[in-house]
């Protein structure tokens, strides 16, 4: 009789041998390996299929044909009278007058807007008598637009070769029959915007209000710090050089409420009546 064994205990596979008279063998099993899945293709992994011959060629003519489209409307615009000019409008000229901006501007009809050459044009419209500043537009489709500031007279000269009108930047620009009423005469030796008597009167005489304006009757410079105004009444302003003359209108304005025949204010801090 055999007693059982007292030592510790283990545990194992048996599998019993096919054979009939075989013994029974212990066998211990492999661990099995599972096969690695295969791994989903992403987007990235996609392959792009390569263009077929026709889509190359359709983008190929519409690569063509915007580039054709390009080129026929750039023709078009810059060499046909598709965007030409047909209307030409003139603002401003009131005195100088509506047809003389016209046939000094000389706009080509028909002409394609872009080639215009609109820094000409201004410049034969600036060289009219009475013109002081110009600006030509376009106006899309086929409209420019002249627009003219003119010249407003502040006073008129009476020389050697006639009546002529005279702005307040000093510039002779328009010859009249006679002394035109409510301006008055400019005295000076050679008046001309580049004569520093000249500007030095029309700039003050520029500076008065309308109701110390209509009381001028002439206004004299025998150099540019001696302007004096004639008045109404056998007044006389002496009014010195072109400086502060806001601050000198305004004094003047005070003074003329006085009793006197000169009121001066050269130094508008210490005017004076006498």
């Amino acid at each position: 009789m055999t007693s059982p064994s007292s030592g510790p205990s283990c545990s194992s596979s048996w599998t019993a041998g096919t054979g009939e008279d075989g013994p029974a063998v212990a066998t211990t099993r492999a661990p099995t390996r599972e096969r690695a899945r295969p791994r989903p293709r992403g987007s990235a992994s996609r392959r792009r299929r390569a263009p077929s011959r026709q889509q190359v060629v359709q983008r190929r003519r519409i690569a063509a044909l915007s580039v054709l489209t390009v080129i026929t409307l750039a023709y078009l615009v810059w060499f046909t009278p598709l965007l030409g000019v047909s209307t030409v409008e003139v603002t401003g000229a009131r005195a100088v007058g509506e047809q003389r901006v016209r046939a000094a501007a000389d706009v080509p009809l028909d002409h394609p807007m872009l080639r215009l050459d609109t820094d000409a044009i201004a410049a034969r419209v600036a060289a009219l008598p009475g013109v002081a500043g110009v600006d030509v537009s376009r106006s899309w489709p086929s409209t420019v637009t002249v627009t003219v500031t003119e010249r407003r007279a502040v006073a008129y000269h009476d020389g050697g070769d006639g009546i002529r009108l005279v702005d307040s930047a000093g510039v002779l620009f328009q010859r009249v029959e006679a002394a035109p009423e409510g301006l008055p005469r400019l005295e000076v030796l050679d008046p001309g915007p580049a004569d520093d008597e000249t500007t030095a009167a029309t700039g003050a005489l520029a500076s008065l209000p309308a109701e110390l304006a209509e009381q001028v009757v002439a206004v004299a410079a025998t150099t540019a710090g001696s302007v004096e105004f004639e008045l109404t009444g056998d007044r006389t302003v002496r009014w010195g050089d072109a400086e502060q003359n806001g601050y000198k209108a305004r004094v003047l304005g005070v003074l003329l409420g006085q009793d006197g025949t000169v009121f001066d204010v050269s130094s508008p801090e210490l005017p004076t009546v006498s």
